[in-house]
């Protein structure tokens, strides 16, 4: 009996060593957005009692969500944990910002600079705050559908900055998709970041080819991109699939390497949360030396 019981107690031990911590709505004051900005964070589960520090995984979510979607419907922490106790992955933090509807860009006007505060504030924020690694090799850069084009935009603007970049789903449009929106949804989504009332071709401004993904490859610097380990998943019936399959076209012609995955599935959270697994292993093997 007295073995069972001890047996038991190591078991309950084992368990419990390997339950990462989840932070969920934490807040930091930005000085660029003039307001307080809410993330989650994921720390590994020997995070409090080591003095080591750890690869950060920037997480990023989807219109309409906030630094909750990929916790409370992504199920970031019961992933991570089962496949860094399976050693699958490397112990990493994971950190999840709010982006409200921003799109992850300053806007033409100026008045919202989402990516100066995500470049410029929040990434030295958590590496100043946290165990976490403060070098290209271990950062990483990851996301679903706007999330996805803030992944691309990051990675792409950025490359210095990113050993790899994951982008799920991702908000991906060229030129014709960007004319042919309808006017109501164009400014509904897009006005107050790349400018509202433009119609057709006069949509093609200057900021919208900065922060288009498509665009900003065909201007890019192949050679610095090469430089960024690339995962892109879409499913097979997911709306922005063209789109998809056009950046792995475009990256292709660059000479760009780069994974290239469509699986069966659509645009919701059963798709991205079976695409979560291999992003983790995916930034992992990036991780790894």
């Amino acid at each position: 009996m007295r073995y069972l019981c001890l047996l038991a107690l190591t078991f309950l031990y084992v368990s419990g060593s390997s339950q990462g911590k989840l932070l969920e709505s934490q807040t930091l004051d930005s000085n660029i957005l003039s307001r307080s900005v809410g993330y989650s964070i994921y720390l590994p589960h020997d995070y409090e009692h080591s003095q080591r520090k750890y690869p950060v995984l920037y997480l990023l979510h989807g219109y309409t969500d906030n630094e909750t979607g990929w916790t409370q419907f992504g199920e970031v922490k019961n992933i991570a944990d089962q496949m860094i106790a399976d050693t699958e992955v490397t112990d990493m933090i994971i950190a999840m910002p709010d982006a409200g509807l921003d799109w992850y860009v300053n806007s033409y006007d100026n008045k919202t600079r989402y990516e100066s505060f995500f470049i410029e504030e929040f990434i030295p924020y958590i590496e100043q705050n946290y165990q976490a690694r403060g070098t290209k090799e271990f950062r990483a850069v990851a996301g679903l559908s706007m999330g996805g084009h803030g992944t691309l935009l990051y990675a792409i603007k950025h490359p210095d900055m990113f050993a790899a970049a994951a982008p799920l789903s991702a908000a991906v449009w060229g030129k014709e998709e960007i004319t042919a929106h309808k006017q109501e949804d164009w400014d509904k989504y897009f006005g107050f970041i790349f400018g509202e009332g433009m119609a057709g071709e006069a949509r093609i401004t200057d900021h919208v080819k900065s922060n288009f993904p498509l665009f900003l490859i065909e201007q890019a610097d192949s050679m610095k991109l090469q430089s960024v380990k690339w995962y892109i998943d879409c499913g097979d019936d997911d709306f922005l699939i063209n789109g998809n399959m056009e950046l792995h076209k475009l990256m292709n012609e660059k000479a760009i390497p780069h994974e290239f995955r469509v699986r069966d599935g659509a645009h919701n959270w059963t798709y991205w949360r079976t695409a979560l697994p291999e992003v983790l292993r995916f930034v992992s093997r990036s991780f790894h030396r």
